[in-house]
């Protein structure tokens, strides 16, 4: 599988790949960061097409997620972009996360996330059991309510998972989500590192950072 990493990252719009396996060797995800050269239904018939021409292994593109960051070099080196614009779909589409809340009452939790782009404010809502494993999920659907109201694609989207993990001395919030490609369904994950306890904000993040250039691009499809 390393051999096999090193080769997709000889793709020219590939920045970085990462092949996760299962206990019997198999490939089980197939995670790629490119540059937004290329579209992305593309990008993955060259990877089925190394994989195949140079190992005999057929990739399903179901288990192939591509994330395209604005400002990546085949390299994997940042490229230009406007200063306070590190997240490359915030740069594209200049969305900002005005506030994020997660309500408990009794049972239910409601979880409100504001986005603002230019002079367009919005208010995406999730409800759902107030359970503490349900709260990020909430969030992250918020998030992505939110986006909906904003960019049109958003409504191909889906969030499947959300949580906080830990990752060494660090907390990460970690979402992904199904995108509809039809006949392709297309999983993406974003990452945002939790700024001190702000634990909501940074699944709002994650959600912006998975979804990317993708939902400007699902637009126009």
């Amino acid at each position: 599988m390393r051999a096999l990493e090193q080769e997709l990252g000889r793709i020219p719009e590939v920045s970085a790949a990462r092949v996760v396996v299962s206990d019997a060797g198999r490939p089980l995800e197939v995670h790629v960061l490119a540059t937004p050269a290329k579209h992305v239904k593309q990008i993955v018939r060259d990877i089925q097409s190394v994989a195949m021409a140079q190992f005999s292994l057929e990739l399903d593109h179901r288990i192939v997620s591509v994330v395209q960051l604005e400002g990546q070099t085949a390299a994997g080196e940042a490229g230009g972009g406007h200063p306070g614009h590190g997240n490359g779909f915030l740069k594209e589409l200049r969305i900002v996360i005005e506030g994020v809340t997660a309500v408990r009452d009794g049972l239910r939790c409601t979880a409100q996330v504001s986005l603002r782009r230019d002079e367009e404010a919005v208010l995406g809502v999730a409800e759902g059991s107030a359970a503490s494993s349900v709260a990020p999920r909430l969030v992250a659907e918020a998030t992505l309510d939110a986006l909906r109201r904003l960019e049109p694609g958003a409504s191909r989207a889906d969030i499947e998972d959300a949580a906080v993990v830990r990752m060494g001395e660090r907390r990460v919030a970690v979402v992904t989500l199904v995108l509809l490609v039809p006949p392709y369904e297309e999983v993406v994950v974003g990452s945002a590192v939790v700024r001190g306890s702000a634990e909501q904000e940074a699944l709002c993040r994650a959600v912006l950072d998975g979804t990317n250039r993708r939902l400007a691009q699902l637009a126009q499809s």
